[in-house]
């Protein structure tokens, strides 16, 4: 692996990784952390998902860790595997698969895979500030691109408009579905909680630039925190439409493991005399505890207070004309391109 330094940004945190026997405790003032990036190799980029609660098989996540640094990421954990931590290591300890649109060409030329339609990102930001140097998902979705194969994108950053051109040749020739993840009306409040983050205002800026091009958009309200961000949610809807989305979801706050830390004192930091109210508030969505990691309970809540919120969901979305659901039929047009040397 090769290693580069950035600019320090904040304070070293991490909750104890429960992979290590040992966890540090600093004595006085932590040092600042800076951003380092370690390029991999990667053997394989297409990773499968079995769970029930998610609409996708494989995705493709060229980036491990996210500078996005948003408190509630349940992807978090997943660093941990790496030897690092769950707070600013995630934040700071960046993973580039350098070779990872090699890797996926490799891997839609094997006679197992039979197109179907991949998902950017599955775990952390394929746009996040990293994108504009490496430019991984790019190529990545140009290789889509030559294979015809269909394609969704999740993602927070404004980095996607630069692909618009890859993206119309997608929708053209295979199809190709664009996130927006904008669980704020509040600019000064997205800042707080993700702080690496491209604001929500130039969020909606990213749905019309998609639907001028006429890309497929929509947005998702993901994660809703009661007491935090719910009260936005029409606002969101509305903005979302205005700016050509067409199709909407939401999930409720999940803190799996070593989350629920981090995010409560990123919340304590920002916002201390709403944080109890916040944090009851998902108890009572989730039989009393911070989460839930059951299938087919994990991304929704329980009891009035959510049902309240999913109707009221649901009735701004059918009064926007969105679709307030993730299923689409999505086709299959993957087809192998054929090589000069096979026309001779």
């Amino acid at each position: 692996m090769h290693v580069q330094y950035h600019h320090a940004m904040r304070r070293v945190e991490n909750p104890p990784n429960p992979w290590h026997e040992y966890s540090i405790e600093w004595l006085g003032e932590p040092p600042e952390v800076e951003t380092v990036v370690w390029e991999q190799r990667a053997r394989s980029v297409l990773a499968e998902n079995s769970s029930p609660d998610i609409p996708f098989r494989w995705s493709v996540n060229p980036y491990r860790g996210c500078q996005h640094a948003c408190a509630y990421c349940y992807a978090r954990p997943t660093h941990q595997h790496l030897d690092f931590g769950a707070g600013t290591d995630f934040e700071r300890q960046i993973v580039v698969k350098t070779n990872a649109a090699q890797v996926l060409r490799q891997e839609f030329e094997r006679p197992k895979w039979v197109g179907e339609h991949v998902t950017f990102s599955g775990n952390t930001d394929c746009y996040q500030p990293l994108e504009a140097t490496y430019g991984l998902t790019r190529a990545c979705l140009e290789v889509c691109a030559e294979f015809r194969n269909p394609v969704t994108i999740v993602t927070k950053g404004a980095l996607v408009r630069r692909d618009v051109d890859v993206l119309r040749r997608l929708v053209e020739e295979a199809y190709a579905f664009v996130w927006v993840s904008i669980p704020w009306a509040d600019d000064d409040m997205g800042h707080a909680i993700e702080p690496g983050c491209t604001i929500p205002s130039q969020r909606f800026k990213t749905l019309r630039r998609l639907a001028d091009a006429g890309i497929g958009c929509g947005v998702a309200v993901a994660p809703v925190i009661p007491g935090l961000n719910d009260d936005q949610i029409p606002a969101i809807l509305e903005r979302a439409r205005e700016a050509g989305a067409t199709r909407a979801f939401s999930i409720l706050l999940r803190m799996p493991a070593e989350v629920a830390p981090v995010f409560e004192g990123r919340l304590r930091e920002a916002y201390p005399l709403r944080a109890d109210k916040v944090l009851n508030a998902v108890r009572d969505m989730r039989g009393g505890r911070l989460n839930d990691p059951s299938f087919g309970s994990r991304m929704r809540g329980s009891g009035p207070r959510w049902d309240a919120i999913r109707s009221m969901f649901q009735l701004k979305c059918r009064a926007m004309g969105l679709n307030p659901t993730q299923d689409e039929a999505i086709p299959n047009t993957f087809r192998r391109p054929t090589s000069q040397l096979s026309l001779l």
